[in-house]
């Protein structure tokens, strides 16, 4: 009996875990046929969308078409008319000669006739008169009349080359593509942005330049946040929590136009932005807080950021716009705020001087970085290194840290005594002219 509801029991936990598999086999295929359905949404949408564009653009092109042969048709028939009114104006000139030649000898002929037939007693005189005005008219000589070969004999020149250049430039005017060249990749989170890449899925397409857009929401139309070679961009001031849509296009190298949009992917990021803390007298601050420029005030002292919003794993940017010359001048990170210090050349902090001096809780190593001047990066990735299960617990605590500027990078470990994954930033400058933005 006790064998019977042993094998009963095995059987109820296979019956469970049968039920079970089934249900995730099922959810599994509800999210395949969801895709499967969005698929196939985005196929009928997009050929929608690809015929409205089709035919918008062919109407368009045919009623550009048909104005221009009109004004060019409007532009031969005036040639056309400006030849004939030139051509026929001498020749209405000479036919007016003529006519008067003709009414001329039609008078001379009646007083010559009449002078011929006349009186007796009066013929000498009308004779004599008849022949002096003979004499002066000239009557041997005759206005010349130009011959046919010699006149415009207008025509139309139309060569049939044109319908053939048409109709080779139209049934070639225009593609289909099933998919863009390039497609959206990765999404990586930043504070208060996104670090969005794209990569080229057509292999015969040779991109010479990108566009990336985005908008917020769906209701907002796409707006160009880069253009350029490198395939992927940093996009900033995003607000977070909130899902923004990109897209991305391509140039083909040599061409003027753009390549079909990807199919729009949706990014966000969690992270609050990074900022500098407000309030520190010898420092002013952009409207999002994200630039630092140090003002002519004569106090100094460290600006460190709102809160410690650097988390290990990421990457901190740091970007000069102009800069100074004094060599306690630095940028880094630190375990906590230390108002009363005016540098970060200090203890539970790693920083990088002007000169590119590379400090760790106060002591300079012997690696040096290149000089931090105007336009320069100056970037800080750390991550956790393991010292065993105590480390945690008050031991040591040990972070990887890099530095990297231009082109550049010192790697150490920062060994603390206590876990920290958060972490401040900060700047000290002591001259003015300093501004830095960091993201």
């Amino acid at each position: 009996e006790a064998e019977a509801e042993t094998e009963v029991g095995l059987l109820l936990q296979e019956a469970r875990e049968s039920i079970e598999a089934a249900r995730s086999y099922r959810r599994e295929l509800e999210q395949r046929l969801r895709g499967l359905q969005q698929a196939r949404k985005q196929i009928r949408e997009s050929a929608a969308l690809t015929r409205d564009v089709l035919e918008q653009h062919f109407s368009d092109v045919k009623g550009t078409l048909m104005k221009l042969l009109d004004e060019r048709l409007m532009s031969l028939l005036q040639e056309v008319d400006t030849v004939e009114q030139e051509s026929i104006k001498p020749l209405d000139e000479c036919q007016k000669l003529i006519e008067h030649g003709i009414s001329t000898a039609d008078d001379l002929l009646r007083e010559g006739e009449s002078a011929v037939h006349g009186d007796v007693g009066q013929q000498n005189e009308k004779l004599c008169s008849f022949t002096k005005k003979a004499l002066h008219i000239q009557l041997d000589s005759l206005p010349e009349v130009p011959s046919l070969v010699d006149v415009p004999c207008l025509s139309a020149q139309l060569d049939d080359c044109l319908l053939t250049i048409l109709k080779n430039q139209i049934f070639s005017h225009g593609t289909v593509a099933s998919r863009p060249p390039v497609q959206l990749e990765e999404f990586v989170e930043k504070p208060g942005g996104i670090l969005v890449r794209w990569c080229k899925v057509d292999d015969d397409f040779v991109p010479q330049d990108y566009r990336l857009q985005l908008r917020k929401g769906t209701a907002s139309p796409f707006e160009d946040v880069y253009v350029g070679s490198e395939p992927e961009f940093m996009v900033l001031h995003i607000d977070p929590h909130v899902d923004y849509q990109f897209r991305v296009c391509a140039r083909g190298d040599g061409r003027q136009e753009w390549s079909p949009w990807s199919v729009p992917q949706s990014g966000r990021t969690t992270l609050v932005p990074h900022e500098w803390t407000t309030g520190l007298e010898g420092y002013s601050l952009s409207s999002r807080r994200n630039i630092a420029l140090r003002n002519d005030s004569q106090s100094c002292g460290v600006l460190y950021s709102k809160a410690p919003t650097y988390v290990c794993g990421q990457t901190l940017t740091f970007r000069q716009v102009l800069s100074g010359p004094d060599r306690r001048d630095s940028l880094g990170v630190c375990v906590e705020q230390q108002n009363g210090s005016d540098s970060l050349q200090r203890d539970k902090a790693v920083c990088i001087s002007t000169n590119g001096a590379v400090f760790v809780n106060g002591k300079e190593m012997t690696n040096q970085l290149p000089a931090v001047t105007s336009g320069s990066t100056v970037t800080f990735d750390m991550e956790v290194v393991q010292l065993g299960p105590s480390s945690h617990e008050g031991g040591n605590f040990k972070l990887r840290v890099t530095i990297s500027s231009n082109n550049r990078e010192v790697v150490f470990d920062w060994v603390l005594d206590q876990c920290c994954v958060s972490l401040y930033f900060g700047c000290s400058f002591s001259y003015p002219g300093w501004k830095v933005l960091v993201f």
